[in-house]
């Protein structure tokens, strides 16, 4: 199984900016899509972002504008910069990856707070 390993979260004020990055690792041939989602308390687990081994990105309504997604394939690792952050941007980011043989894995999540 593919091992997921975020970083980059912690707290922030409105308006300010974080980099969230995301490395695979383990028995790893391909990674197709690659993706982030988010779970705020008492809400459900949304997705934020995606993008695919072609490079196609997909965003929700919520972060459009202010959040991009990339990935370096030679590293196994998707970043989610994060712009304009408010504090509703607030909740746990965890990183999934899709991996040709193996399917999807997820990592453990890191807290990102903004503060109004």
């Amino acid at each position: 199984q593919v091992q997921l390993v975020e970083s980059g979260g912690g707290l922030v004020q409105a308006g300010g900016s974080l980099r969230l990055s995301c490395a695979a690792s383990g028995p790893i041939s391909r990674l197709d899509e690659m993706s982030w989602y988010r779970q705020a308390p008492g809400k459900q687990r949304e997705l934020v972002a995606y993008i695919t081994n072609s490079d196609s990105t997909y965003y929700a309504d919520s972060v459009k504008g202010r959040f991009t997604i990339s990935r370096d394939n030679a590293e196994n690792t998707v970043y989610l910069q994060m712009n304009s952050l408010k504090p509703e941007d607030t909740a746990v980011y965890y990183c999934n990856a899709v991996e040709y043989y193996s399917g999807p894995s997820w990592g453990h999540g890191t807290q990102v707070t903004v503060s109004s």
